[in-house]
């Protein structure tokens, strides 16, 4: 059994993965920028297919799809779904995202690592940004049992685990993991979108938009860091920035 790497080896090995990570964003920032750019304009549009959404109005499908999915609740539900919606950010995807970022980094996967920190990085800003650009209220159809204070579109909760799933997919795509990581990055993806309508915390146009942005944003990541070339996949040494 090997032993395992002293501090100061992690922490030169992050240092090294962090250079190479600069190096690439002076290459390409500007393409990246631009492709945060062209994943925000669609979402615009998506918003303004309904002219009062910045006055708060739903798509016409939200506020019965909330409404079947209250007529639904039970204690069960409320249990089940509130653990969802929690590992959906604070206790699930956001720790994850960052176990993966440092432990694709340590085992010295630069491409693999730059592409999940940007993909999971991205998402999170392209969130922020489109929350403060559109400012929608959260629903408020009844009174929640999971109340949210911050603005409603996209979910923030949709984006992230949509941004994790693909991240995970991709990086497993030739291997024999695809399939049980397709089938439960899915399978945990919508649970995680159905618990925020669940707990009329998200309008579905919400969840709708989160999982759209997240899924062009973290597929053209894939394809600006590896360039069709040096897939994941393909187990070839990483050539080194100088």
């Amino acid at each position: 059994m090997a032993p395992p790497a002293r501090p100061e080896q992690a922490a030169r090995t992050l240092a090294r993965e962090a250079r190479f990570g600069a190096a690439f964003l002076r290459r390409y920032g500007l393409r990246l920028l631009l492709l945060f750019i062209g994943v925000l304009l669609p979402l615009w549009g998506f918003a303004g297919l309904v002219e009062e959404l910045r006055e708060g109005e739903p798509f016409v499908f939200d506020e019965p799809i909330l409404m079947f999915a209250h007529e639904m609740a039970t204690a069960g539900f409320d249990r089940a779904f509130l653990l969802f919606s929690a590992l959906g950010y604070t206790w699930g995807v956001v720790p994850l995202d960052i176990v993966l970022v440092l432990a694709l980094a340590l085992r010295k996967r630069a491409r693999e690592a730059l592409f999940a920190g940007l993909a999971l990085g991205g998402s999170a800003l392209l969130n922020v940004a489109t929350k403060q650009l559109f400012a929608r209220e959260r629903p408020s159809l009844w009174e929640s049992i999971s109340p949210e204070d911050t603005f409603s579109f996209p979910s923030g909760h949709a984006m992230g685990s949509m941004t994790l799933a693909w991240v995970c997919l991709l990086l497993a795509w030739r291997t024999p993991w695809r399939w049980p990581v397709a089938l439960f990055a899915g399978l945990f993806t919508v649970l995680v979108g159905l618990s925020r309508v669940y707990l009329g915390v998200h309008y579905p146009s919400d969840i709708l938009a989160g999982w759209t942005a997240a899924s062009v944003w973290a597929v053209c990541c894939f394809f600006a860091v590896f360039q069709h070339r040096r897939y994941p996949w393909q187990q070839r040494q990483v050539p080194r920035t100088p």
